[in-house]
């Protein structure tokens, strides 16, 4: 499968027969306020002739590019903005496939992603990437897949469902839609030389593609700099304005993330507002939007704004969303401005600090108007075998949930995972529990539940049992996810032993999802069939669903925002302090397995 759309050589001739006025364009906007992202400035009373889905001329005056069948629109004074690109994103996270994602991000003008399938990779290996990378290059806008890096993202400390080495990097690097290699998420391994780590970097950069990078610590010193010198070329895991300095200074781009529950710009942007960085190297991204945020909230505008409001100009926050990303993968001559021969891939926007976005152009194809989605972009099918992949090898009971005490004690001190609210990383916290009949038992009062990974690739039946405190959760109940990145294994959160039980079977069943359960009822359910990470629904419907797993989360007591991204990180073993494996409890600022017992 190849990319239906014509390369520049293709159709160079005739962009510039239309911008001579030897040909008439097939579609003109007249009468606009040129965002023009190279210059920095915004052009008055600009006109834009199109042709072949690419920009052929932009100037003052389109008039001899008129023909009789060219279209023509008036933009009214309106700003002609740059299609928005979303530099790192996971489409997973959205909980639907990438047609879905498309149809849901295009009305707010995402018109170019760049996303990792790590996610799927962990469940489904290579097979699972070709069919993500196949999908993307159906769709009307421009979707570019990255190779997944660490799969699984931290050997030793986990067990995927797949994995991937140098070779299948080297394999898929020729496929026709990867731009790159995915978030390189295993940096101690990178920092002490990790001959597979090094190999799979080395055979992207030998193919002319980009490394992602991924340095979750907050230790600039040794290892950050023996990681920069490792390959990667940019990071969205800064937290604080010196985390984006450090990299921008090491010719690394500083990504800097708005996601459903990750808030990291506000930080970091100070970098610009504050210390008057250049802003060249400064990208922004999601990372992670669930299929709410992107259906309620928006994508890469909803974070445009956000830079806007942190004190950014406009124009510089769009850079950011545009120009920026497309030099950074090399692809500024296709994408990311409003510039003869790029990829007509544009909005109408009538306020430009609050991006009011009236019309939103995908390689010269009206997309969408007023919000909302005016082409049709048909269903696309996965095949069987990538579903049902749900394999727990038994029924569970109550009693693969339990925690069996040191003998004679009446109260224990354990290691719990401390969730922080809109942030990746966690606290390794310490709690005493109560012991009862020689089971320790969770503490509703201080907010310390159940944390449970229940191995779902192999059939094994095996389940690790430890605690975790921040959601809140007041009344009997259980949550349980196969959306459990990296390694995604089943994760399951609850106060009663019984009802965890009762929601990993549940998904067992359905082939995977959310579920929530409560004093043995079924609150809410998010069926994801698909590698039991994405739904084969629409994304309005798996929108509205997970809109009723928030409410039925909240009605357990928890108040956290976008609790359910939290949950879902409880096992990613790449960033500190404390998670969980199939292995156990693993301490990540060590990177080695720790005890549950104090």
């Amino acid at each position: 499968m190849t990319d239906p759309f014509p390369s520049w050589q293709k159709v160079a001739p005739r962009l510039v027969d239309v911008a001579a006025g030897r040909t008439p364009a097939d579609l003109v906007i007249r009468g606009g306020r040129w965002v023009n992202v190279h210059s920095g400035e915004i052009v008055e009373n600009t006109d834009l002739a199109i042709t072949a889905g690419r920009f052929a001329y932009c100037g003052p005056d389109a008039s001899h590019t008129i023909g009789e069948k060219t279209e023509v629109v008036e933009a009214r004074g309106r700003y002609l903005v740059p299609g928005l690109c979303d530099a790192h994103m996971h489409v997973e996270s959205g909980m639907v496939t990438v047609t879905e994602f498309v149809r849901a991000v295009v009305p707010h003008g995402t018109t170019s992603m760049f996303v990792d399938p790590h996610e799927i990779a962990n469940v489904l290996g290579l097979d699972g990437v070709r069919l993500m990378h196949d999908e993307a290059l159906t769709a009307p806008v421009n979707v570019f897949v990255e190779v997944p890096s660490c799969v699984p993202s931290a050997p030793g400390l986990e067990t995927a469902g797949a994995e991937l080495g140098p070779e299948e990097v080297a394999e898929a690097m020729s496929w026709p839609g990867i731009i790159g290699l995915g978030e390189v998420m295993n940096f101690p391994g990178v920092a002490a030389g990790n001959e597979r780590m090094l190999g799979e970097i080395i055979a992207s950069v030998s193919a002319g593609k980009t490394v992602g990078g991924h340095y979750a610590s907050p230790d600039l010193g040794v290892d950050f700099h023996a990681y920069a010198a490792g390959g990667p070329a940019d990071d969205h895991e800064g937290t604080r304005m010196e985390d984006a300095i450090a990299r921008v200074r090491q010719g690394m781009r500083a990504m800097l993330r708005l996601g459903s529950a990750w808030y990291d710009v506000a930080a970091q942007i100070k970098a610009v507002t504050e210390k008057g960085l250049d802003p060249r190297f400064f990208v922004l991204c999601t990372d992670d939007c669930h299929s709410g945020t992107l259906v309620h909230d928006g994508h890469m505008n909803r974070v445009v704004r956000h830079a806007i409001a942190q004190g950014l100009k406009p124009v510089t926050a769009i850079q950011m969303a545009t120009l920026n990303t497309a030099e950074h993968f090399g692809l500024e001559r296709e994408l990311g401005s409003i510039a003869p021969g790029r990829r007509a891939d544009l909005l109408l926007v009538s306020d430009l600090p609050s991006l009011k976005i009236d019309a939103v152009y995908g390689r010269g194809r009206l997309l969408a108007e007023k919000g909302a989605l005016v082409a049709d972009i048909p269903l696309y099918g996965y095949p069987e075998e990538a579903k049902n992949t749900v394999r727990l090898g038994r029924k569970l009971t109550a009693d693969d949930f339990a925690v069996p005490a040191p003998k004679g004690k009446d109260r224990v001190g354990v290691h719990v995972v401390g969730v922080i609210e809109n942030q990746a990383p966690t606290k390794a916290l310490q709690r005493e529990l109560s012991v009862v009949d020689g089971l320790v038992e969770a503490d509703m009062t201080n907010d310390v539940a159940h944390l449970a990974l229940v191995e779902r690739h192999r059939g094994t039946g095996a389940v690790q049992n430890a605690f975790v405190s921040g959601f809140g959760y007041n009344r009997r109940c259980a949550i349980a996810s196969t959306v459990a990145h990296d390694s995604h294994q089943m994760i399951v959160v609850g106060t009663d032993r019984a009802d965890m039980a009762m929601a990993a079977n549940r998904l067992g069943e359905v082939g995977g999802g959310v579920v929530v359960i409560s004093e043995g009822e079924e609150l809410a359910l998010v069926e994801l069939k698909i590698a039991g990470l994405l739904s084969e629904e629409r994304a309005e419907a798996v929108a509205a669903k997970a809109a009723r797993m928030g409410a039925a989360m909240q009605s357990c007591g928890c108040r956290l925002n976008n609790a359910f991204m939290q949950h879902s990180l409880l096992a990613l073993v790449v960033i500190p302090e404390l998670r969980i494996s199939d292995k156990g409890l693993i301490d990540v600022t060590k990177f080695e397995q720790t005890e549950l017992f104090v």
